[in-house]
C-alpha cells in the first residue's frame, strides 16, 4: 500500500542556469549549462517524498518520446511506482523552459502536451482508495481534468479517510474560482502561492487569500509566499510561519518541495505547525540548488535542520 499518490502534471524541465540579464532580440547570451530535468508538480513531489522514505507511486501522462522516456526512468531510479504513468501517441511530453537570471524570479514558456489529455479518469480509482494521501498538483493547468469527477473522487477518499491535498497551476487569465469552488469542499489542504490565489481571488493579501479558500469549504489553506513565508488558515488557526535561513540559489520546485514536506507532516501525525515546519524545511532545502530536486533533505538530514534551526511563527 502506498503512503501518498501523487497526480497531476508530469514536466521534462529544460533548465536555463543563472544568466546576467535577458538577451536583446537576436543576440545570444552564454550560460554556464542548459541541464535536462524531471519537472511538474507531481513528479517533483513524487521525488521529494521518495527521498524521505515515503512509499509513493505516481499516475499522470507522458508523450511515446524520449521525454517522456526519461521523466519514467527518472522516477524509477527513486524508487517510485510508475505503473499509472500513461505513454500517449500523437502528442509530445510536456516541457517548460525555465529561464534564470541573476536577480530576478525565474521566467517560464511552457508547451502542455500530454498533461493536456490527463483526466481524472486515468486516476486508478483503488489505488487512490488505498493510499494515506491523495495529492493532485497542477490542476487548473489540465483542461481536461474534470471538476465533477475531481469532486467524486476526492469525495470518495474522503470518505476513506483518505487526505486529499490539492495544488493548482495557472495557464494564465480565466475565471478559475469556477473551476476550483466546489472542489474545496472535498479538499483537506489546498496549497497555491500567493500569486496563484491573487489571481483566484481577485485579492492581494495571502490572509484574506486564505480566508477565502476555507470559508469555500477546504479544510486548511497554506499560502506559500517565497521569502516572506507561508499563511495558514484554518477553521481554529491562523498563522504566518516566516523562513528558515539557507542561501538562495534558484526557486525552481520549491512549491512542490513544500507540498512534499506537508504531505510528510500529515503522514508523520504533525499537526498544522508541525505540517508547516516539515513543508518549509523541504522547501527551503529545495532553494539551494537550481533544478527542482537535486538539494531537497533526506528524511535524516531534514529532522537535524529541523532540530538546529527555528521557524519564525506568528499567530494572525
Amino acid at each position: 500500500m502506498l503512503d501518498c499518490l501523487c497526480t497531476g502534471i508530469l514536466v521534462a524541465d529544460h533548465l536555463c542556469t543563472p544568466i546576467p540579464r535577458f538577451p536583446n532580440a537576436g543576440e545570444l547570451i552564454l550560460a554556464e549549462g542548459l541541464p535536462l530535468t524531471i519537472g511538474g508538480c507531481a513528479a517533483n513531489a513524487a521525488v521529494d517524498l521518495a527521498r524521505l522514505g515515503v512509499r509513493v507511486g505516481v499516475v499522470g501522462c507522458v508523450g511515446a518520446d524520449p521525454f517522456g522516456q526519461f521523466i519514467v526512468d527518472s522516477l524509477r531510479g527513486h524508487g517510485i511506482e510508475t505503473e499509472g504513468i500513461r505513454t500517449l501517441e500523437g502528442v509530445g511530453t510536456s516541457g517548460t523552459l525555465i529561464i534564470n537570471v541573476q536577480g530576478q524570479d525565474r521566467r517560464f514558456i511552457h508547451a502542455l502536451g500530454a498533461n493536456g489529455r490527463f483526466r481524472v479518469s486515468d486516476i486508478p480509482i483503488e489505488q487512490a482508495l488505498a493510499a494515506k494521501v491523495l495529492y493532485v498538483g497542477g490542476y487548473l493547468l489540465m483542461s481536461n481534468f474534470e471538476q465533477d469527477a475531481l469532486l467524486d473522487l476526492f469525495r470518495a477518499c474522503r470518505g476513506k479517510r483518505v487526505k486529499t491535498v490539492l495544488d493548482v497551476v495557472l495557464p494564465g487569465p480565466g475565471d478559475h474560482w469556477k473551476r476550483l469552488e466546489r472542489v474545496l469542499a472535498e479538499t483537506d489542504v489546498f496549497l497555491p502561492n500567493v500569486d496563484e490565489a491573487a489571481a483566484i481571488t481577485g485579492l492581494a493579501d495571502p490572509l484574506r487569500q486564505a480566508e477565502r479558500f476555507v470559508a469555500a469549504g477546504a479544510k486548511a489553506a497554506v499560502i506559500t509566499c517565497g521569502e516572506q513565508g507561508t499563511v495558514l488558515v484554518s477553521q481554529d488557526l491562523r498563522v504566518h510561519a516566516g523562513v528558515y535561513p539557507v542561501s538562495f540559489v534558484g526557486g525552481t520546485g520549491a512549491g512542490d518541495a513544500f507540498d512534499a514536506g506537508y504531505i510528510a507532516g500529515l503522514l508523520a501525525g504533525e499537526d498544522a505547525i508541525g505540517c508547516l515546519k516539515w513543508g518549509s524545511a523541504l522547501g527551503a532545502s529545495c532553494v539551494r540548488a537550481i533544478s527542482a530536486t537535486e538539494s531537497v533533505f533526506s528524511r535524516d538530514e531534514a529532522i537535524r535542520f529541523m532540530q538546529s534551526h527555528e521557524l519564525p511563527l506568528e499567530r494572525l
